[in-house]
């Protein structure tokens, strides 16, 4: 089959039966069946058709970074953006392809003396991902700055989507629900002081190194923020700081995060969330929603 698949798809990077544990934030998730690194948007769509002409399932995943990808892994094919990463300034619009590091492409803008971008400064994962869940954080969000965002559909054609029709919600984006891959997105920046613009990235970034767990592999932030409240403080009321099961707890630093702190699997992560969803209802009487996507097999 492999074979086959390397003659159809010539000169394109493909890993066959890939750990996914070696790619995502988690440290965690099964093999793939071909896991995929288009170098463009022509190999990009060359691989999605030859899966729907083959009858192959297909996913991209970003860069791995707001997710939990099963033991079990994936079947099919699963995109990765990683050489899809390009970076452009037009006076003051900014053009980055969906693999472009978030946090990278807000110093794109810095060195431009752009302003308007500093909130992403410290989010991780790509443009591509920040796109699809209207990434946010300190008051600022994606769907204060985008344009427009080119997508290529289920059938692997390409189309500009205008940010007025992308249907922003918290976390939220039509991209969701329609089946579109983002493939580039164009973000409407201002001209700013170089020296400001650098001194509110500092002072985020700060404030991310003081308040998140950097030093253990996670998806981020777990839970969206149910109204009137915030996840963490829900959390830590409950007495769950440290809380673990398996190789996976509750951050002892931000109770909205876990870590990966002993080879967990990421059974040990569905299970800790299920088991923080239900004690945090039962002191709490709010029900967390998770925000951290959850996908692939589990193991039998």
């Amino acid at each position: 089959m492999f074979d086959f698949l390397e003659n159809e798809l010539k000169g394109i990077d493909i890993r066959p039966n890939e750990p996914l544990r070696k790619y995502t934030y988690t440290k965690v998730g099964g093999p793939v069946d071909f896991l995929v690194f288009p170098r463009n948007r022509y190999e990009l769509a060359r691989v999605i058709k030859f899966a729907n002409r083959e009858g192959y399932d297909w996913m991209v995943l970003g860069n791995a970074s707001n997710i939990i990808v099963r033991d079990g892994g994936i079947r099919g094919f699963v995109i990765m953006f990683d050489k899809l990463n390009g970076v452009t300034v037009d006076g003051y619009v900014i053009e980055a392809e969906a693999g472009a590091n978030l946090i990278e492409t807000t110093r794109v803008a810095r060195f431009h003396s752009l302003t308007g971008f500093e909130f992403a400064c410290g989010i991780p994962g790509s443009v591509g991902g920040a796109v699809f869940m209207n990434a946010g954080a300190y008051g600022g969000e994606i769907a204060h700055i985008l344009i427009s965002a080119q997508v290529i559909t289920k059938e692997g054609e390409l189309k500009t989507i205008e940010a007025r029709d992308m249907k922003f919600g918290y976390r939220r984006s039509v991209i969701q629900d329609n089946g579109d891959v983002v493939v580039s997105a164009k973000f409407a920046l201002k001209p700013g002081d170089y020296t400001l613009i650098s001194q509110e990235m500092e002072r985020l970034t700060h404030l991310r190194e003081l308040k998140q767990p950097l030093e253990y592999p996670s998806c981020g932030s777990v839970f969206k923020r149910p109204l009137g409240h915030f996840a963490g403080q829900l959390i830590s009321e409950a007495n769950l700081k440290g809380y673990r099961i398996g190789g996976v707890e509750v951050s002892t630093k931000h109770a909205g995060f876990m870590v990966n702190v002993a080879d967990g699997t990421a059974k040990d992560y569905e299970d800790l969330i299920a088991d923080v969803i239900d004690k945090v209802e039962k002191t709490s009487g709010v029900r967390l929603e998770p925000e951290v996507r959850i996908i692939g097999e589990k193991v039998d």
